[in-house]
């Protein structure tokens, strides 16, 4: 009898398919749980799905649409945009509409809204769609055209990946985070390490994550190259599923003699200091002591990697009682409404604006060079977000460094790179 037993992500494959059994590499036709789009491509997107000639969207239940990168719109280009999806949710009937005010960044979205469960397969036009997969979720980015003919069909084909299992054991020594720990482990990795590949993680140390620090975990798999990125769901993670959806999901979970394409082992312990990750790659990691002193122009606190309540609560730590550099802005954005008014309600958004920051209504932000905090030429900022290829975020001589939220929030007050451990003690 051939082995039967499969990673994770393969059991989520070979359920979507209909197969008692996938192995890496093979195209398999996939039935998709759940669709997302957003306003960076979902005019774009609609404007394929109706050249398809579809009269009708295969399941408007299973569609999510949420305004994020542009709002409030920052032009009329972008006003376009954003009423022709109007338009398309209204022809079609898409059931999960988040207008600006309403939603937040797609991927925090659809996590504490319960759109994403256990098992499902979850295709978004966005490479960072990846972070849904630490609710233990197959959950991929693709492009327009395919997001078209998934609307159509409700099906997409994919080459089922290898999967890397990364293991962490050890405690994170305070004040380190998961943003450091991913950034530890993008600089074993690179940007293409991981290709064509899963990246599932697991051991002592994710166990003990809230799940909110796990999804940044997931949210920068994709800096690897990676496929996904996925963690198995246990207790926490159905606590949380339960407050966002009111019920207990059911779960899918790896075989225990699954085989990988490769195990990486990660000792938490080999983590000195707070990371950094310097231009012009999220791989090109160093410790903080390395760059500190760096003058900063902009610092950002915020996106779908690190714009949670916990990350908020750690900047705040640092900001409270203190001022924003002379020489320094800083913009603070929470990832949805309902950490944006969880924020308002424990006077951390008060505590930065007396700081001297800009706090801002959800939205993408300064992540990427759309909205609210573009960079001039020669400009350098620290930023939680996920990537800092030149031109990121503004002009190309522009340059961004990535960090955890603590990193940032002292750099902000020092008006340069700095050791958060300066402001927290142990």
């Amino acid at each position: 009898m051939p082995d039967m037993a499969m990673t994770l992500v393969e059991k989520i494959l070979a359920r979507s398919c209909g197969r008692e059994k996938v192995v890496p590499d093979e195209i398999v036709d996939l039935n998709v749980d759940l669709a997302m789009t957003h306003d960076a491509l979902g005019a774009h997107t609609a404007a394929k799905f109706e050249q398809l000639g579809a009269e009708n969207v295969w399941d408007p239940s299973k569609v999510v649409v949420i305004l994020d990168h542009y709002v409030p719109n920052k032009d009329v280009d972008t006003a376009k945009k954003c009423q022709n999806i109007r338009r398309f949710v209204q022809k079609y009937g898409i059931q999960h509409y988040y207008e600006v005010g309403r939603g937040g960044i797609c991927h925090q979205v659809l996590l504490e809204n319960g759109h994403v469960l256990p098992g499902m397969v979850v295709v978004g036009t966005d490479s960072h769609t990846t972070t849904a997969g630490a609710a233990g979720a197959f959950a991929a980015g693709i492009g327009v055209d395919e997001m078209a003919v998934v609307l159509k069909s409700g099906k997409v084909w994919e080459r089922v990946p290898n999967t890397i299992l990364v293991e962490i054991d050890g405690t994170l020594a305070f004040p380190l985070s998961s943003k450091d720990l991913i950034l530890w482990i993008l600089s074993k990795l690179g940007v293409s390490g991981a290709l064509f590949a899963t990246i599932q993680f697991t051991g002592t140390t994710v166990s003990h994550l809230s799940v909110d620090s796990r999804i940044t975990l997931t949210n920068m798999a994709i800096e690897a190259g990676a496929t996904n990125g996925i963690i198995e769901p246990d207790e926490k993670t159905l606590d949380y599923l339960k407050n966002a959806t009111g019920e207990i999901p059911n779960c899918v979970h790896g075989d225990p003699d699954a085989h990988f394409a490769r195990r990486i082992s990660i000792n938490t312990e080999d983590i000195k200091e707070p990371l950094v990750a310097a231009p012009p790659s999220p791989a090109n990691v160093v410790p903080v002591g390395r760059v500190e002193g760096t003058h900063i122009d902009q610092a950002f606190v915020g996106s779908c990697t690190n714009g949670r309540l916990e990350d908020l609560q750690i900047a705040e730590r640092i900001i409270r009682g203190r001022r924003v550099h002379s020489d320094t802005r800083l913009i603070v954005i929470p990832a949805s409404q309902r950490i944006y008014e969880a924020a308002c309600e424990q006077g951390l958004l008060a505590s930065f604006v007396r700081a001297g920051a800009a706090v801002s209504t959800p939205t993408c932000g300064p992540c990427m060079e759309s909205h609210m905090g573009v960079l001039g030429p020669g400009e350098v900022s620290i930023a939680t977000s996920n990537r800092n290829f030149p031109g990121r975020a503004g002009d190309p001589t522009s340059e961004i460094y990535l960090a955890s939220p603590a990193t940032v929030a002292a750099s902000a007050v020092e008006g340069q790179i700095t050791n958060p451990k300066r402001f927290l003690g142990k």
